[in-house]
């Protein structure tokens, strides 16, 4: 069965931290390391709760700078330096065009809060997919199937006509339970060439 359709994650796929040290900077201002200070934003309850739509972004941020003692205030600039060294590869989204602009369905799947979609527009990456499934807005976390099979049934694409590209190798094993191709990504490259492989069979 031929492949219609490619899903891609956002965090550590498309938007990566390449460079440590903004974290590591605000990490060191706390008397923390960087995996602690990772954790503090992104393993809280208040984290999971926003992954799932239950409370706002900006709620979860409220939380997040009551654990560091921190004035609602800041929330922005603590933010900023949080993702100081995120990058955005525009290659890849280039990629993503380009299968979109070839017939492939392009989508993607991807464990986040609520401001996400707000975020892809702003920087004028959403227009590379054809659907877009953000946990948030379907109540649902990478590796449940339930947001597997949302995104299969938005794209109206088989299990087995679809390729799924993320960074946590749980995921990929999720997807290919529900039937889905899985791409573990460790670089865009290698990433890309699997990918192709897919189309190609």
């Amino acid at each position: 069965m031929s492949i219609r359709a490619v899903f891609f994650d956002f965090g550590g796929v498309i938007l990566r931290t390449e460079y440590q040290a903004p974290r590591q900077k605000l990490a060191e201002r706390f008397g923390m390391d960087y995996d602690d200070i990772d954790k503090a934003v992104f393993a809280c309850a208040s984290s999971k709760r926003a992954s799932l739509g239950e409370i706002t972004e900006e709620a979860h941020w409220l939380e997040v700078m009551k654990r560091f003692k921190l004035p609602a205030a800041e929330s922005k600039a603590f933010q900023d330096a949080f993702f100081g060294g995120d990058i955005l590869d525009l290659a890849l989204v280039n990629f993503i065009r380009d299968l979109r602009g070839k017939n492939i369905h392009t989508g993607l799947i991807s464990n986040a809060w609520s401001g996400l979609r707000d975020y892809m527009t702003r920087e004028k990456v959403i227009d590379a997919f054809d659907t877009v499934i953000i946990s948030s807005e379907v109540g649902a976390v990478k590796p449940q199937p339930k947001i597997y099979e949302a995104a299969l049934q938005r794209a109206s694409v088989k299990a087995a006509e679809a390729v799924f590209v993320d960074d946590v190798y749980e995921n990929i094993e999720a997807c290919e339970k529900v039937g889905m191709k899985g791409v573990f990504f460790k670089d865009r490259d290698k990433a890309l060439r699997d990918v192709k492989r897919w189309l190609k069979e």
